[in-house]
């Protein structure tokens, strides 16, 4: 094996211990020094990227220009213990960020991408109980998928109805309090999977395995659920295929959340404060995005300042 495997790990387990999730990315790095090991290269190169990206297949320049700076970042890392690794270019592929517009599921799509998940397939009928049950607290939540991924037994406390977030976005950790209906949910969950598996399981959500959830297995069944309703066009081979995205169930709650303050008169300005700590922004910027990217909010906010316009100027 390559000596530059160790290394990786090495790099994972340093960023981790800040608080990245970094599943994705290890993915990408492990294919690419895979490649690498094939290819017999000692050292990260332009060329050696350029090389895999030929031999990887097709694939989106977005998905590409991600790798890239994954690809970077330990090339980064790996330059400054040899300086013979090459870090290749940032406009090697060039691309701008733009946020995806987010879709707004429907009461009834998210109920029924709850119950397709529950009759999801399986020898012991576990692999749906866990994935309705991880899907639904996405929806009720809003957490960031990594988030739910990362939860363990000890955070989610079934009494007071408080969920503990230690491995937030960039390390952050906060408290979010759950309605009793959703800790009433995730205490049959807890007491099917102790029937499941004999022993203490560290992580809240398993497989049937007993192994924490992946990235790759939440958003696999998701959208395989997400193509038997309709959502995602049927893919052939277990692609995932493109549509509404399980992380489009944490936008579905925010922007929900918001339309509720508008609808019931609330002001919106006071209470964002609230929802920004809630899903874990750490700028209120980011929860405010969302009156621009969905119509109909930014229609209300329009209004509500078309009101407070008309009554400034009356007096």
């Amino acid at each position: 094996m390559s000596i530059l495997f160790p290394e990786l790990d090495r790099y994972l387990a340093i960023r981790r211990s800040m608080g990245y999730s970094l599943s994705i990315a290890e993915r990408t790095l492990r294919r690419f020094l895979e490649f690498a090991e094939k290819e017999k290269a000692a050292y990260v190169s332009t060329d050696l990227f350029l090389r895999w990206q030929k031999a990887f297949g097709h694939a989106h320049r977005i998905t590409w220009a991600k790798r890239l700076v994954e690809v970077r970042q330990f090339a980064t890392w790996l330059h400054g213990l040899d300086s013979r690794h090459e870090v290749p270019p940032e406009a090697l592929i060039p691309w701008r960020y733009c946020r995806q517009t987010p879709y707004i599921y429907s009461q009834k799509e998210v109920e029924r991408i709850i119950q397709a998940a529950a009759e999801l397939p399986s020898i012991h009928g576990f692999r749906g109980l866990t994935y309705s049950t991880f899907f639904g607290l996405v929806a009720v939540t809003g957490m960031r998928i990594s988030e739910a991924l990362a939860l363990d037994v000890n955070d989610v406390d079934l009494e007071t109805g408080v969920l503990s977030i230690r491995r937030g976005k960039l390390g952050k950790a906060r408290l979010n309090p759950i309605s009793d209906s959703t800790k009433a949910k995730l205490a049959f969950y807890a007491g099917r999977r102790a029937r499941f598996v004999d022993r203490d399981p560290r992580a809240f959500f398993l497989s049937e395995q007993g192994q924490r959830l992946t990235q790759f297995g939440a958003r696999y069944n998701f959208s395989h659920v997400s193509q038997r309703l309709g959502l995602r066009p049927v893919q052939r081979i277990k692609r995932y295929g493109r549509g509404p995205r399980i992380h489009d169930l944490r936008h579905t709650f925010a922007v929900n959340t918001l339309l509720n303050w508008y609808r019931t008169g609330k002001d919106a300005g006071t209470e964002m404060i609230k929802l920004t700590t809630y899903l874990g922004h750490t700028n209120p910027a980011n929860t405010y995005w969302y009156i621009q990217a969905v119509p109909e909010l930014l229609e209300l906010a329009s209004q509500r300042a078309s009101k407070s316009l008309a009554k400034e100027e009356r007096l």
